[in-house]
């Protein structure tokens, strides 16, 4: 399906399902998100990354304007739903002041994956928090989470969460967490070591000597 959708860009990037809240402030985005609004349309946030707008983004809904400000700024609340693709950019839209873009939805995977590949990479994620001494409550049981709902947690990169978004089946993704995790957590445990020995400098210490072989 190809359709037109007005376009949100920010330095971000949205997981489909995933709750987002946003202060609206500029003139184009507080009318965007008024027409959107009275007319229950969703929007789409491309990602955009080193003043680049990327090919993909994620549609998401208005779930409720928690605030609007003298002013007309806004504090909303919104839900990612699903991952589009840009196909071309409308910088001019008559009548508007944002810009849209014509897009599709690429056939996106979700469902559950591996499940135990995703009980590995949920594991990996609690010793990463644990480690840097960080408590992370999700929304869902453990054996529930999925590759969406721990990315923005795993301290993946705005690079390496942007090729997540692009990765389109669930297993890829979970395949993309454990590789990220294999490789950090060793880094962040040998940080955490380093700690230890900067703490002791200084102390007296208790060591056994070093016997020479004959």
């Amino acid at each position: 399906m190809t359709n037109f959708i007005p376009l949100f860009p920010l330095g971000i990037v949205v997981y489909p399902g995933e709750s987002l809240n946003l202060h609206i402030f500029e003139p184009r985005y507080k009318q965007l998100i008024n027409e959107c609004h009275a007319e229950s349309k969703p929007f789409g946030i491309p990602t955009v990354i080193s003043k680049k707008l990327n090919e993909m983004g994620t549609l998401v809904r208005i779930l409720e304007i928690v605030k609007q400000y003298d002013n007309g700024e806004m504090d909303i609340k919104t839900e990612g739903l699903r991952v589009f693709r840009v196909l071309e950019v409308i910088k001019s839209v008559p009548e508007k002041l944002y810009s849209g873009a014509i897009v599709n939805y690429p056939e996106n995977l979700e469902g559950p994956g591996k499940r135990e590949l995703m009980d590995r990479v949920v594991k990996a994620v609690r010793e990463l928090h644990r480690l840097l001494n960080i408590s992370k409550d999700f929304s869902k049981p453990d054996s529930e989470l999925t590759s969406y709902d721990i990315a923005h947690h795993a301290g993946l990169s705005l690079e390496e969460e942007y090729e997540l978004l692009g990765l389109l089946r669930e297993e890829q993704r979970q395949e993309y967490l454990k590789r990220h995790l294999t490789k950090v957590l060793p880094v962040i445990a040998e940080m955490e070591t380093l700690r230890e020995r900067v703490k002791l400098n200084g102390h007296f210490k208790n060591l056994s000597s070093f016997e020479f072989e004959e």
